[in-house]
């Protein structure tokens, strides 16, 4: 038979010759940590259900996603993702959209009606969680999902803490937070709302073989404003308190916050919605050191939010305010000038900042307290046994997507001390970087923008100013995932390797390869797109 031009061996003749005798290095597959894992407070692994959600299996890419966090249509909607910060996509064309995305299952999962298996073992110990908002909750369905008796306990009419009384409606709308608690609670957790814990010895020699401190930051900062007598002054946190609870207070039509954080923001913009002709944000540095986060601050200028940089307030008298001019030194820090400027002013709303109220830890000699937070070890316990703490009480950034994480990671701490056992955390794998991948494969495909309220139907009252994506979209975003170290399954070093080397397992099983025909020429980890393969020294 002639062969065609090129072809000198027969069909199959290749796979008698072991060509792996003389190979040096070998390669293998293996399981990365993507950046956004690595990344996420909640400890979320994106990459698992975006991976789902790609086409369509969006119920298996959900209850992928609530093994870690059950509140995504909460995140999908306060989270600051710092996962999309870190995806690699972004150095490509934009990262991924995965708060969209996980928005949309949240929402998605609403609709449905789809809920949690409720644990079918009982453990017999029992735990009390102080505090309902997120930290606390999602500490208690971790543990109830261990198997544990669980009991929330927290002074509010309502759960859910600052995601209910810090967090505007335009920003959560309250029909999403209740559902999302509303479904851990039928796992068979205790909720007793309007009850105040005074003294955790107490509550614990009720029964509890373990107490979890969880009742968050609710309490605005102090502090000495000048002030003539008859000055109006609240501070942020009761503001937003009362605006929750349809208690709005009267601010005048010239409102003024004072501060720079994500609260400061809130309360300016709720101050619009409230009927404020001019809502001024006064704060003492520039906006590129201001810690509330750009999107916010985006969004209230777009409604006419005013920001004075550079000031603070020197006195507050009824109808005005004086403003001093700042100048920042070379550390960063501003100093006065001297420099004064009157504003009028029905209100000035103070946002300095937020603590805890840990009087019911007075009198435990054993735990200790530094700058207004609880101390704790790695493993989220204080120094008295059996007693852990989490979320804004402990030295921490406080966000929902951090008091989640601590929720978790705490839970499992705690089910390990009640089996008197070491409480071990999970092994990240190697963070997969943007240089293994190969983005040849990978067509440019900017991210889904999720749309937004007009700026001029949003100071009217509190509809959501964020929208969703619809299940297109949500799916087209979910294919932007590179799979960043892991593998899924695209054939390409099976369709690249000369020598037959690459065997496929079949669906969800991945590859093998046959060392005996491997000669290590490096091709299927030049091709793989998502860096899982790896050249290794061959072992001697």
């Amino acid at each position: 038979m002639t062969k065609p031009f090129a072809i000198t061996l027969d069909v199959g003749s290749s796979l008698a010759n072991h060509t792996g005798a003389w190979r040096q290095e070998r390669p293998v597959y293996v399981d990365l940590t993507p950046p956004c894992a690595h990344a996420c407070p909640a400890m979320e692994d994106p990459q698992k259900w975006l991976y789902a959600a790609e086409d369509g299996s969006y119920e298996q890419a959900w209850r992928t996603l609530v093994e870690a966090n059950p509140f995504p249509a909460i995140m999908g909607r306060v989270c600051y993702h710092p996962c999309e910060t870190a995806c690699n996509r972004s150095f490509l064309d934009e990262a991924v959209g995965i708060n969209a995305v996980e928005r949309f299952l949240g929402d998605h999962a609403i609709e449905q009606g789809w809920t949690l298996p409720v644990p079918a073992v009982t453990t017999g110990r029992r735990v009390l969680v102080v505090g309902a908002g997120p930290t606390g909750l999602s500490a208690a369905y971790q543990l109830r999902r261990l198997g544990h008796e669980v009991t929330v306990r927290d002074s509010s009419p309502k759960p859910g803490g600052m995601m209910r009384y810090g967090i505007p409606a335009y920003r959560l709308p309250r029909d999403v937070l209740d559902a999302e608690i509303a479904r851990i609670i039928d796992l068979g957790i205790t909720l007793e709302l309007g009850r105040r814990v005074d003294d955790v010895l107490a509550a614990m020699a009720e029964g509890f073989d373990a107490v979890f401190l969880a009742v968050g930051a609710q309490i605005g900062k102090r502090a000495y404003v000048p002030a003539g007598e008859a000055a109006r002054i609240v501070d942020a946190v009761s503001m937003l308190h009362d605006v929750a609870q349809a208690e709005p207070p009267m601010l005048g039509r010239r409102v003024v916050v004072y501060g720079g954080g994500n609260t400061a923001v809130d309360a300016a913009r709720t101050a619009k919605r409230l009927g404020a002709t001019d809502s001024i944000i006064v704060y003492r540095r520039t906006r590129d050191r201001m810690p509330a986060h750009d999107s916010e601050m985006a969004e209230a200028l777009e409604e006419g939010v005013v920001v004075k940089w550079l000031s603070t307030v020197a006195h507050a008298d009824a109808g005005h305010l004086r403003v001093e001019r700042m100048e920042l030194d070379d550390s960063g820090f501003p100093q006065p000038t001297g420099e004064f400027e009157d504003l009028e002013a029905d209100s000035l709303v103070l946002a300095l900042g937020q603590e805890s109220d840990l009087s019911l830890v007075d009198g435990v000699a054993d735990l200790a307290l530094s700058d207004g937070s609880v101390q704790v070890d790695s493993t989220f316990m204080t120094g008295h046994p059996g007693i852990f703490a989490g979320g804004d009480v402990v030295p921490a950034q406080r966000t929902v997507t951090v008091g989640v994480g601590h929720g978790a990671r705490a839970a499992r701490a705690i089910d390990a001390w009640l089996r008197r056992a070491a409480a071990v955390e999970p092994t990240e794998a190697p963070l997969a970087e943007y240089s293994s991948l190969n983005t040849w494969y990978y067509a440019d495909a900017p991210h889904a923008v999720r749309p937004r309220l007009e700026a001029a139907r949003r100071t009217s009252g509190f509809e959501e100013v964020v929208q969703g994506l619809d299940a297109e979209t949500a799916a087209y975003e979910a294919r932007r995932c590179m799979s960043c170290g892991n593998c899924f399954e695209c054939d390409n070093c099976y369709g690249v390797c000369p020598d037959n080397a690459v065997i496929k397992l079949g669906p969800g099983m991945r590859f093998a390869i046959d060392y005996d025909y491997c000669k290590g020429c490096g091709i299927c980890v030049a091709e793989c797109p998502s860096g899982s393969i790896l050249m290794v020294p061959e072992p001697r």
